[in-house]
């Protein structure tokens, strides 16, 4: 559920000058090298090398190094460690990552590396989705919508579902649609239930669909 979304996603090009920066002891280019190594652009992968980096970086400061490594001790590409996964994406959320922020809530969730506690992940989830993580915004309002480590709030479930679904989030706008259809946390309203069922829908929603359906048969 919270593996955290969009992690080292710009290109990085692999080059001597790059390796020769990050041997100097300069943080981003540090983290660049590490995502070469991780995802084999311009280098073979190399896991232990990119942990290498991502932590020379991560010692630094570097928030996004610094997420990064929780995800490898997730056990992307090394043996498990939540202990040090909790310890990085601390380190991150707090520097205000907002992809450690779900990572974060996800170990405070299943209790990965630190005792479960549902407030501290609703706490997390909260900081991420103010940042306008989609992904976090889904999650918040499930936790308001089942009453998850927060009182139930329908109108704050709808909220944060409205929120993912502007960004254009499937399942928030499936979500959406739903709450609208049902009266729950907003007044119905068919249009709108329509209008982001079919919405989620043309993004392959299958709930969607067979709430489209449903809705277009009365």
């Amino acid at each position: 559920m919270f593996a955290g979304s969009g992690w080292a996603e710009e290109k990085t090009i692999y080059s001597p000058e790059l390796v020769k920066n990050a041997e100097s002891g300069d943080a981003k280019a540090q983290f660049d090298l590490g995502a070469c190594y991780s995802k084999g652009d311009g280098v073979t992968q190399d896991y232990k090398e990119a942990v290498k980096w991502y932590t020379k970086s991560a010692e630094q400061g570097n928030a996004e190094a610094q997420f990064c490594l929780g995800i490898c001790y997730e056990g992307n590409g090394v043996t498990p460690d939540w202990s040090k996964a909790v310890k990085w994406f601390t380190k991150s959320a707090e520097q205000g990552n907002a992809d450690a922020q779900v990572g974060l809530a996800g170990c405070y969730e299943y209790g990965n590396g630190v005792a479960k506690d549902q407030k501290e992940k609703v706490k997390w989830l909260t900081k991420s989705a103010e940042q306008g993580n989609a992904f976090a915004q889904i999650c918040l309002a499930g936790c308001y919508e089942r009453g998850n480590g927060v009182a139930k709030d329908y109108k704050e479930a709808v909220k944060w579902y409205k929120k993912a679904a502007e960004q254009g989030d499937a399942y928030g706008q499936s979500r959406l649609g739903w709450c609208y259809k049902a009266g729950t946390g907003v007044e119905k309203d068919e249009k709108e239930a329509v209008k982001w069922c079919t919405k989620a829908a043309e993004q392959g929603d299958e709930d969607a669909k067979r709430e489209l359906e449903r809705l277009k048969s009365k």
